[in-house]
């Protein structure tokens, strides 16, 4: 049986208290408009994201002192229950529809949204099926249904998410780089498939290549984007100060925050976010290489590409480096499934730490084998 030998990783809880207080003032400084226009009272979003980060900070202690080999117990039931509710979502009367999109249920005055609990859902089975040393076609078919199911939300920076962890999660366990690879590649033509006979996704693509294709259409959002990082220059315009999310940046307080906080604190408030950011997402991933066993470091490993796959997504759409994917940036953008899972991930995340066992040479010469078996097998 395993020992624990610490608290935990307190740089990175501590990181966690930082980044969700920055994020809710960050909620407050940019819903504060759009709150006013809608429910005339500017601290609307802010309370109900501050209700869900206390019920984020409590599943983050109740994951921290629950044994993380408890999740590999029940990871397949988990994984089921919220595949369930993916299907759920899609029925008209359990699911709501909001700007043409089908991603939430809604139970009396509470509203959540399932494709956030798949990211962690996933990346439990994934471990429980390395764990057992289970075959990749497993693996192919649970990420087909599970990406087909969140596509036909649609919600394409969720399905791209739950796909790089998965990928990451199957090379960790050790399969060989080419049959990810012709994996992949299927997935990338259904993928195009989707994104051309979409004209929605299509539009994207097109306001993507062509900001000006469109610009009170398709391209609205991506030049108000780019008005907000260019207008807040090298050090913005001054916090609070923002004139883009006064209603002309749609989103500003979800899929859009981290232009507003550009416009108002500059390049340099916005590479000191990344930086922080960057620095949670690394410390994420040195708990998953100290994890004491297979099931924790693909687990962990999970977690952590999930944060920092989102993190990436969220921001090189802002500056156009890839389309608008509609993902929110942890901690920072409003939505309360979100930072829900996010906070209970960190608790397992800190439960694993505290069983760190620094031996990386030892599980590299381990995650060597585990390749060589599965060549060999597939071969």
């Amino acid at each position: 049986m395993l020992k624990t030998n610490s608290v935990g990783d307190k740089v990175f809880f501590g990181l966690t208290i930082l980044l969700t207080i920055l994020g809710l003032l960050s909620v407050a400084n940019t819903s504060a408009p759009l709150a006013v226009s809608t429910f005339h009272d500017p601290l609307f979003f802010v309370k109900q994201q501050l209700v869900w980060a206390a019920l984020g900070f409590v599943a983050l202690i109740v994951a921290y002192v629950t044994p993380y080999t408890l999740w590999k117990t029940f990871a397949p039931h988990i994984f089921v229950g919220t595949l369930i509710l993916l299907v759920m979502v899609l029925i008209p009367g359990f699911g709501s529809r909001l700007l043409g999109a089908r991603r939430w249920i809604s139970i009396g005055p509470v509203v959540f949204q399932p494709s956030e609990f798949i990211k962690l859902a996933l990346a439990l089975f994934f471990a429980w099926m390395a764990d057992r040393k289970m075959k990749i076609k497993y693996y192919a078919w649970t990420l087909v249904a599970v990406s087909g199911l969140v596509m036909l939300q649609p919600d394409l920076g969720t399905t791209i998410t739950i796909v790089v962890v998965g990928f990451v999660q199957m090379f960790i366990s050790g399969f060989p780089v080419l049959t990810l690879g012709i994996f992949g590649g299927g997935g990338a033509i259904a993928a195009l498939i989707l994104v051309l006979t979409s004209s929605y996704r299509r539009d994207r693509l097109v306001s993507f290549f062509s900001h000006d294709s469109d610009p009170t259409g398709t391209s609205y959002h991506v030049r108000q984007i780019l008005l907000a990082l260019g207008s807040g220059g090298l050090f913005g315009v001054g916090l609070g100060q923002s004139k883009q999310k006064q209603l002309f940046l749609p989103e500003t307080a979800t899929d859009s925050v981290f232009a507003v906080i550009a416009e108002e604190l500059g390049f340099v408030g916005a590479f000191c976010l990344i930086l922080l950011l960057t620095y949670f997402c690394l410390r994420a991933f040195k708990i998953a290489k100290n994890a004491p066993d297979r099931f924790s470091q693909i687990l962990a490993t999970g977690i952590a590409t999930w944060l920092a796959g989102q993190m990436f997504l969220n921001i090189a759409s802002m500056v156009s480096l890839t389309p608008l994917t509609g993902i929110p940036l942890p901690f920072f953008s409003y939505g309360g499934s979100s930072l829900t899972m996010i906070l209970l991930s960190v608790g397992i995340l800190l439960q694993i730490s505290r069983y760190a066992t620094p031996q990386t040479a030892d599980y590299s010469a381990h995650n060597s084998g585990s390749r060589r078996h599965h060549r060999a097998r597939h071969n």
